[in-house]
Parts: structure tokens; sequence; C-alpha cells
């Protein structure tokens, strides 16, 4: 079993749509029972799956001690992929995790998971608190979205940073450039500066995600947006397969 965050500081760089694009690709292509785990309360990650939070549910109980995160576990409509939701309950989970004092209360619950799944993918959310620190020791590789700015920029500094900061043992880090238009100068730029770094196109395929409610491949699989996921996933596989 593997677990992949996808996880950015800084919202609006498509952190979503990429895990749930990511996860569709686990278990569509490479065909292992995948786990996609929204950790951002926004529960976008159930939106843009068409699975809508059951009603009375508290997304931070999956914390507590002798807690079975199976019983929260949903199905979706794709073979092999199955949704853990988030919903407003947990923002509160920062402050439960200080209260339980435990540092690897996520990591604990993962490998309760890995009897049943190939692969976790987390959506986390774009903050740097207790639950993206237990993200970090808790993964096995962490994809950043990365739109061509100053800011985002600065926003992989600082998730290196943070990365790094965990100790000698912290996850490698994959770089990726999201909603880029070679059409502008500075997305050429960002491009030719960093040549090695998947890419993700600005693609109406893309946006579509949110008004179909589902992943690229799924409704648009030839599309440059779907071969380019496809292509990051297979790189993610291969690094994984260092590990």
């Amino acid at each position: 079993m593997a677990s992949i965050a996808v996880y950015s500081v800084k919202g609006g760089v498509g952190k979503t749509t990429l895990a749930v694009n990511l996860a569709w690709c686990a278990a569509s292509i490479s065909r292992r029972k995948t786990l996609l785990w929204d950790l951002d309360a926004a529960n976008g990650s159930g939106f843009l799956l068409g699975v809508d939070p059951k009603k009375k549910r508290s997304a931070d109980s999956v914390f507590a001690d002798g807690s079975d995160p199976a019983k929260l576990i949903q199905t979706t409509d794709y073979a092999g992929l199955d949704l853990l939701p988030a919903d407003e309950s947990i923002r509160a989970l920062d402050r439960q995790l200080d209260r339980l004092g435990k540092k690897k209360r996520l990591a604990k619950l993962v490998e309760g998971l890995a009897k049943d799944y190939d692969r976790i993918i987390f959506d986390c959310p774009p903050v740097l608190n207790e639950l993206s620190a237990q993200v970090i020791r808790a993964a096995d590789l962490i994809i950043v979205p990365l739109p061509p700015s100053p800011l985002s920029a600065r926003a992989f500094e600082v998730v290196v940073e943070e990365v790094r900061g965990s100790g000698k043992g912290h996850p490698p880090i994959l770089p990726v450039l999201s909603m880029i238009d070679l059409r502008r100068t500075l997305h050429r730029e960002a491009r030719e500066a960093n040549p090695t770094w998947p890419v993700i196109p600005l693609a109406s395929a893309v946006e579509q995600c949110a008004v179909e409610r589902k992943p690229v491949g799924a409704f648009a699989p030839r599309s440059p947006a779907a071969r380019a996921i496809t292509q990051l996933w297979t790189a993610i596989e291969r690094k994984l397969a260092q590990k």
C-alpha cells in the first residue's frame, strides 16, 4: 500500500480536482483498490465524484480513539474507488488532534486501512497545522500543484520547508505545473524553467469536472487533459516503485 498526499498551502491551484482525477486513475487505469480521503472541509472531492455527504455524520469522529474509519467510507460509481468524505465538522480536527496528543494518529489509521486498499490519496486542506503535519508523516509521496505565478512559487517553498522539517525520513515531493497555457509568456517561462516537472494544461475538460461531477477520464478520455493526468499518474507509480 502507498499513500499519496495532494497538498498546497495556497487555495485555487486545482488541488481537489487533481486528487480526484489521480484517485480515478489509480482505480480505473492501474486497477488498484483506492481510497480517496477528503480532509478538506469544503467536501470538494465528494462533490466532484457525485457523492453527497450523509446527514448527521461527523467527519472528525474517525480520529477519535477506538473509531473505525471503514464505517464512514462510501462507495463511488467507479469500480475500486471509495471515498472517505469530509464535512464542516472537520474544521475542528486540528484542535482535536492537539487534545489527543498523538502525533501519528493519521498514520495509525492509514495502517489499519492498508489491508483493504492499495492506494490512499489525501485531498489535504490548504493550511499549515497539526493535521497537515500528520499527513506529511503518513504519506509516501506528496504532490504539489503549482500554477505559474510568483505566489505559487512562494507557496511551494513553504511546503518544501514544512516537509523537510518533518525529519530525515520525509516523503519525496513531486511538483506539478497546473493550469498551464503555453500561449502565455509567464506560463512558457515556468515550463522552460522546470522542464522535468509534469504538466496539467489549462483545459475546458478540467473545468467541466465540476459540471459533470466526474473525473476527466470518465467523460473525456481522449482529451489532452486526460492524457496529461494519465502521464502524471504513470510518473507517480514509477516514483513509488523506486521506494
